[in-house]
C-alpha cells in the first residue's frame, strides 16, 4: 500500500508536467508568430545565459550533434540572431556571440509566457502567489544541486 505522502509526490509531479507542457505549447504558439525554432530559442537561451560558446560547446550544451548545430547556427546568422566571431586569444577558436535581434527576440518571448501565466494567476491572492513562488523555488534549488 503506497502512503499518503507517495501519492503526494506523484501528483506533484503530474502536475509540474502538466503545467510545463502547457507553457510549452503556449511558447511554442509565440515562436511560430516570430518565425522561430525551438532549437533556435534554446540555443539563444543557452548563449545567453552561459555566455558566447563555440559549436562544439552549444553542441554538447544542447546534447546535438556538431553537424546539426553548425546547420542551425547557420540559419541563425541569416536571420540576424547571432554571429560567428573569431577568439580574441586564439583565432583559430570561433565563438557565437548573440546579436541585439537574438536577445529582443528571447526578452519578448519570455515577456509573452509571463503574461499568459499572470491571466492564470489573476484568481491567487498575494499569499498564494508568495507561498507558490517560495516553494518552487525551493524544490528548484533542492533539483538543481
Amino acid at each position: 500500500m503506497e502512503s499518503k505522502s507517495s501519492d503526494q509526490v506523484k501528483n506533484i509531479e503530474k502536475y509540474l508536467r502538466r503545467i510545463d507542457y502547457i507553457i510549452r505549447i503556449k511558447g511554442r504558439a509565440i515562436l511560430n508568430d516570430l518565425n522561430l525554432t525551438i532549437p533556435q530559442f534554446t540555443a539563444l537561451q543557452i548563449l545567453i545565459n552561459h555566455g558566447d560558446m563555440t559549436i562544439g560547446e552549444l553542441s554538447q550544451n544542447m546534447a546535438l550533434a556538431c553537424s546539426t548545430i553548425t546547420d542551425l547556427i547557420d540559419r541563425m546568422e541569416k536571420s540576424q540572431l547571432v554571429v560567428r566571431q573569431k577568439d580574441e586569444k586564439d583565432r583559430r577558436v570561433v565563438r557565437i556571440i548573440v546579436l541585439s535581434k537574438g536577445y529582443e527576440i528571447v526578452e519578448k518571448v519570455i515577456e509573452q509566457r509571463v503574461g499568459f501565466l499572470e491571466t492564470k494567476l489573476n484568481d491567487f491572492n498575494d499569499n498564494e502567489k508568495q507561498i507558490l513562488d517560495s516553494v518552487l523555488s525551493k524544490l528548484y534549488e533542492a533539483i538543481e544541486e
